[in-house]
């Protein structure tokens, strides 16, 4: 099947979004599948407004021309809201083609709080852009609630996995330096990540942040106490969750956060704010804790089994998440009659 996906979000951006698109299409590869990634890479961009490693492409339109032109591909899946989703939107209605959407973040909330936009404008826009969508994934029943109060339709659950092989328990060099225990957070280093609700936190031990980005410079002057190791290769970054002994994941804002399950995997139990992300991914008492108190979170999930802690994890394969997106996908016109999860 030939799948056209088009996304804001790409390399070399390092977040969620892109890892999830980047592991989908692997494994879609591997099955025989032929996706056309429609992404900014390669034209014009600009930075986005107070993020300035986020492009975002300046001519979507003659971007979606030159990396689809006349193609006509058997489903197409719009996965961002920003200018190239926009263009792809906007061509798929004109030509009456069906498409599906995503809804990867929260950011009505995200603009309010950084940004001072009130939440209902963006939302208003939401609504807008994912109206003609035959189906909105959204990456957990919590998600999808909140949306659906938001008037978002057609919704459906496309929840995210790991690979468990790669990240799994093993020696813990990398932090033999450091006191135990080690409090680790790995991902982007930006405000809306409420790095500084674990970085002020009184804990024994060490402090780690793996990632970079917008917000580091300030992050490492303010806790200069805690390692900031900046990016870190796939290669080397399952060794950094399972040398940690509590992984932090203190964002109120993202739906869903693959960090947390790749800590898992590895056996690292997560501490965390008792919101919707972690709520969908921890078990409280079992896999992590989920509080209030984030400092509370953090000391008692050093308690919790670690081989209780990896073997929830095993049920979340990536293979199984990338058949219900297969299966999730829509012909683009009615007439088209095939089974998506097989052609």
């Amino acid at each position: 099947m030939l799948i056209a996906l088009v996304t804001d979000a790409w390399h070399p951006q390092v977040n969620g979004v892109v890892r999830t698109w980047t592991t989908m299409l692997k494994i879609l590869a591997g099955w025989g599948h032929e996706v056309i990634v429609i992404s900014p890479e390669g034209s014009r961009t600009v930075p986005a407004p107070s993020e300035p490693d986020l492009r975002l492409c300046i001519q979507p339109a003659r971007q979606l021309k030159r990396l689809l032109g006349d193609v006509v591909p058997d489903a197409l899946h719009i996965a961002t809201e920003g200018p190239l989703g926009l263009a792809a939107r906007r061509m798929a209605l004109r030509r009456g083609w069906r498409f599906t959407t995503s809804f990867h973040t929260m950011f009505p909330d995200y603009l309010q709080a950084r940004m001072g936009i009130p939440a209902w404008l963006p939302w208003r826009y939401m609504q807008w852009f994912h109206k003609p969508s035959q189906r909105v994934l959204v990456p957990t029943p919590t998600v999808r609630d909140t949306v659906g109060r938001h008037g978002l339709k057609n919704l459906q659950v496309w929840s995210r996995g790991v690979d468990a092989q790669r990240f799994q328990p093993g020696a813990d060099e990398v932090f033999a330096d450091l006191p135990r225990p080690v409090f680790l957070s790995v991902g982007r280093v930006a405000r809306e990540k409420n790095l500084d609700a674990f970085l002020s936190l009184d804990l024994p031990g060490s402090k780690v942040v793996v990632g970079g980005g917008p917000d580091e410079d300030r992050l490492r002057r303010k806790y200069p106490d805690a390692r900031f190791t900046g990016m870190q290769s796939d290669d080397v970054l399952p060794g950094y969750y399972a040398a940690a002994d509590v992984f932090v994941f203190p964002s109120l804002t993202d739906t869903f956060g693959l960090v947390m399950l790749e800590a898992l995997a590895c056996g690292t139990p997560v501490a965390a704010f008792r919101t919707d992300a972690p709520m969908a991914v921890i078990e409280d008492g079992v896999t992590g804790c989920l509080r209030d108190d984030l400092r509370q979170a953090c000391l008692q999930a050093r308690a919790l089994d670690r081989a209780v802690v990896r073997q929830h994890a095993l049920t979340r394969t990536w293979d199984a998440i990338a058949t219900d997106l297969l299966n999730a996908l829509v012909p683009l016109t009615p007439a088209t009659r095939y089974n998506i999860a097989h052609a």
